[in-house]
């Protein structure tokens, strides 16, 4: 594969193009689906990093940690969107976020353990079942409404955890999940959006400790956050997921599934190919 020139001016305008056009698909993304923009970003970030050269054992921890970095402002800027349009469950959010805190640390102090490879195949594989979910033509209903303490913090742990891990905001395994627990596609994407915040900050702080001295990391990287990457994704992020809210209030709610399973199974097939070729 030949790598991307980044001494010349052509191969830095393209890298940052590639980086200004992931943050813009990203923003939409997040504030459509509430997904966080990290189902985009992380393997865009993977591809981009295999151009320039990272060591494949922190290629997969950089794109993972630099996107949950990005998620943060991006979640605010969704959140506040949803909000606004009155699609965003504070009650949920609540129960829900003692547990994604604990999974998120978890999943952290599990990422140190964690090969690239392995963390490539569970993206995949985590976004792959999910979409299969999500073509289904009714979403099977397990209850009416959220379980109790325990229930709900288990289903928190399980959310951040993995989402940790992904590098994702945690819509993409909360919508699929509150949609199942028989919470409104609106409602649960605007509630997926905020739970992206309470995911991307302990996520991020885990990601930058755990990769402080390893020696094969990007130039400007903090851990495995890298911040030139950060820079210039999280403005185009922001500018765009109040489009992408505005967009999921203008969109059949039905149709709005379809496009979350789709946008899932393509990155799904993406990753696998990465991961084998």
């Amino acid at each position: 594969m030949e790598l991307l020139d980044t001494t010349s001016l052509t191969g830095i305008l393209g890298l940052i193009a590639a980086l200004l056009a992931t943050g813009a698909v990203a923003g939409v993304m997040a504030g459509l689906l509430g997904v966080g923009g990290g189902i985009v970003i992380v393997p865009v970030l993977f591809h981009l990093f295999s151009l320039l050269g990272v060591d494949e054992a922190v290629r997969m921890h950089l794109a993972v940690g630099t996107s949950l970095a990005t998620i943060i402002p991006t979640s605010i800027m969704s959140a506040r969107a949803h909000r606004q349009k009155g699609s965003l469950d504070a009650s949920v959010i609540k129960r829900l976020m003692p547990g994604v805190v604990i999974g998120v640390l978890l999943g952290g102090i599990a990422s140190q353990f964690l090969s690239g490879e392995a963390l490539t195949g569970l993206f995949a594989t985590i976004a792959l079942l999910v979409a299969a979910n999500m073509f289904r033509r009714n979403t099977r209903i397990i209850r009416d409404g959220m379980p109790g303490p325990l229930g709900s913090g288990l289903i928190g742990a399980v959310i951040g955890g993995i989402s940790s891990l992904m590098g994702i905001g945690g819509g993409t395994l909360s919508v699929p999940t509150l949609t199942a627990l028989n919470t409104p596609i609106r409602i649960a994407v605007g509630t997926g959006a905020a739970l992206g915040l309470v995911i991307s900050i302990p996520g991020t702080l885990s990601f930058m400790l755990s990769g402080l001295g390893e020696p094969d990391r990007l130039p400007g990287s903090i851990g495995y956050v890298n911040l030139l990457g950060f820079a210039a994704i999280v403005p185009m992020t922001m500018l765009c997921a109040p489009l992408g809210a505005r967009l999921a209030h203008a969109i059949d709610p039905a149709l709005l599934k379809r496009l979350f399973a789709l946008f899932l199974l393509a990155t799904a097939v993406r990753m696998y190919i990465d991961l084998f070729s």
